[in-house]
């Protein structure tokens, strides 16, 4: 089963951002409360470069311990906390392409690309819905779109027929597409 990704939530604004990242700095335990806000966004931002799931997480991790490492060299200017850590991350991508050239591999499936900021946020709002999909469901859409895996191999790891799976993809996207446009008005 896929890892639980923390929900990110809106609580707060710019000063709360502020006072988070102090308490982070004298206190590395309060770091908790960033990465949960950010953990989709910097998701987002890097599964969308390297369309793979493995890698992502990779990424993602180290994205945010070298966030953690380096958060006394963050500097407050105006930004939001998000655009420094799509910094580490863009940086993180590139390197890790860079390492696996000159090893001479490649990283799956590479996607170099600016994004546009709103589509990125779009990306992390329909992560964060994904996870609150019934369990079945969400596991049903991750193995399918995530995974990549066709039908009938997901019928077959699940103990479930072809038909049950199809069912199952049916309500997940229907559930996705009533709560991403609650989510929109």
């Amino acid at each position: 089963m896929a890892p639980e990704r923390p929900a990110l939530t809106d609580r707060g604004g710019v000063a709360d951002e502020q006072s988070l990242i102090e308490a982070a700095r004298t206190d590395p335990a309060r770091f908790g409360e960033l990465y949960e806000r950010n953990f989709d966004r910097v998701y987002a931002f890097i599964v969308r470069r390297v369309r793979d799931r493995d890698e992502a997480q990779d990424l993602t991790a180290e994205v945010f311990h070298h966030a953690l490492a380096g958060l006394d060299r963050f500097e407050w200017r105006g930004a939001p906390f998000v655009a420094w850590l799509y910094r580490i991350a863009a940086n993180a991508v590139a390197d890790r392409a860079r390492r696996l050239a000159r090893e001479g591999g490649t990283m799956p499936q590479l996607v170099a690309r600016t994004e546009d900021p709103a589509d990125m946020e779009h990306q992390a709002r329909v992560f964060r819905t994904v996870a609150q999909l019934p369990v079945p469901q969400r596991r049903v859409l991750e193995m399918r779109f995530v995974e990549q895996k066709s039908i009938r191999e997901i019928a077959q790891e699940l103990g479930r027929s072809e038909g049950a799976v199809k069912q199952l993809q049916f309500r997940a996207m229907e559930n996705l597409r009533a709560r991403v446009g609650e989510q929109h008005g």
